[in-house]
């Protein structure tokens, strides 16, 4: 059985991620950073979904079970895990979360010493580890060497000096009210002790998480409550979290969501005015508009396009020496101030272009036309290779034809196939998209 998915290991709680396989998982963990442990101590965060508690405990037994100490922390949001673990001095950090998720999903994301999470080849070794009696029981600790645990409810001040920081400090939110939504998770208080602190007029929607309604009908998934409350306060902008706070959803001043690509391209020439982008462009993933790139290039900018995961793209970051990139999704990803998809960070750099423009977020994040784009999912049970699906191979040669841009692809967190289509005939797109389709039902049902 195969543990890491696209980040980290995710799954239904009590049916594959249970308390055996998370304090089994903490105990490969262990193993592999013990061999180069410097404190011996491991940071341990969480959101707020029920199952954190079985998980959390589970990976603290099995942690201090092979000699490390654990530092828990509560409910945080994942960047922060991944800030407070090298600030912390800590050899690494583990957030309990299943991002956007329904609340009967959990997972185990993992960060090292730096913050940064983990590589592939990283994960294959800890895969192999856990699945290794021997190497795992030689490596207990016993008496004095077992590890101990210990409880500390105030970083969250850091994290939030941290995220202020980011935020120039000749600029303030007074007079901006903002409608956030906090989607019952990990988010909950620091993101309007954030906003307030920095002068804005906040109006919190789905902060009261119970352990069950994280991303229930609201949040960057689920943006209806938003939208109304963006119209209701007459706010000048609306913010939507996940579960985990690494994503970001933006809601202009009419109640519209703004395209996650409109945001890329407008932080992307913010920072290029005002002479803070690093490299010759940004990083986007494969799903980004056309739109985006045909902007970025009447700037003399390049859009380094890379596989779906905020970890591919600080990967090609990276290679590029570039700072700043992100998913169409809402994970973005701005280096100078956070090791991975930061939703305050990305927030507090979207109310910076409205602060300094003195514009409304409908003109603002809204400065290039974006081609037609469908995406659909279609719930499957087993995953084929899609090179075996017969008949695909010559269908999207016949987009290739119709200049209809194609992507399909297994999600690497649920048991879904996505399929998106981009061309500038939005007709011709659509009734593409019935075909790929019902082509895919019909061969994947076989």
């Amino acid at each position: 059985m195969k543990l890491f998915g696209t980040d980290g290991v995710r799954g239904e709680a009590g049916c594959f991620l249970t308390a055996p396989l998370a304090m089994r998982l903490a105990q490969a963990v262990g193993v592999y950073f013990k061999k180069s442990a410097k404190t011996k101590k491991i940071l341990v965060g969480k959101d707020t979904r029920r199952s954190g508690y079985m998980i959390e405990n589970a990976i603290v037994s099995g942690l201090t079970s092979v000699g490390y100490d654990v530092v828990q922390i509560g409910p945080m949001p994942t960047p922060a895990i991944a800030f407070l673990t090298e600030n912390m001095r800590c050899d690494a950090g583990i957030m309990i979360s299943a991002s956007h998720n329904p609340y009967s999903d959990n997972g185990i994301k993992f960060f090292d010493a730096h913050g940064d999470k983990l590589s592939k080849e990283i994960e294959q070794e800890i895969e192999n580890i856990y699945y290794n009696d021997l190497k795992i029981e030689q490596t207990c600790a016993k008496g004095k060497n077992i590890g101990s645990a210990k409880r500390i409810d105030d970083v969250i001040g850091r994290y939030i000096i941290q995220i202020k920081n980011s935020f120039a400090n000749n600029l303030t939110l007074q007079g901006l009210r903002i409608v956030l939504d906090t989607a019952n998770g990990a988010g909950y208080k620091v993101g309007p002790t954030i906003l307030e602190e920095l002068g804005a007029d906040v109006i919190v929607l789905h902060d009261k998480p119970d352990g069950f309604n994280i991303n229930e009908n609201c949040g960057a998934l689920h943006t209806k409550d938003l939208c109304d409350g963006v119209k209701k306060y007459r706010a000048d902008i609306g913010i939507a979290l996940d579960g985990d706070a690494d994503r970001l959803v933006v809601v202009d001043e009419n109640g519209e969501i703004i395209n996650g690509d409109h945001l890329l391209g407008a932080l992307a020439l913010f920072l290029h005015e005002t002479k803070r982008l690093r490299g010759d462009g940004i990083v986007a993933t494969v799903m980004s508009n056309q739109g985006l790139e045909d902007i970025l290039k009447e700037h003399g900018l390049n859009l380094y396009r890379c596989d779906v995961g905020d970890k591919n793209v600080l990967e090609v970051m990276r290679q590029k020496k570039i700072n700043f990139g992100g998913e169409q999704s809402g994970h973005i990803i701005l280096s100078d101030f956070a090791k991975t998809g930061d939703g305050l960070v990305s927030a507090l750099q979207v109310l910076s272009i409205l602060v300094t423009k003195k514009q409304s977020a409908s003109k603002a994040l809204r400065l290039f036309k974006l081609y037609p784009q469908l995406l659909k999912n279609i719930r499957i049970t087993h995953k084929v290779a899609l090179d075996e699906v017969e008949g695909l191979g010559d269908m999207l040669l016949s987009l290739d034809e119709k200049h209809i841009r194609h992507l399909i692809r297994y999600s690497g967190t649920e048991n879904k196939l996505r399929i998106l289509l981009e061309a500038k005939d939005s007709k011709e797109m659509e009734t593409a998209m019935i075909e790929v389709i019902s082509l895919l039902k019909l061969k994947l049902d076989d």
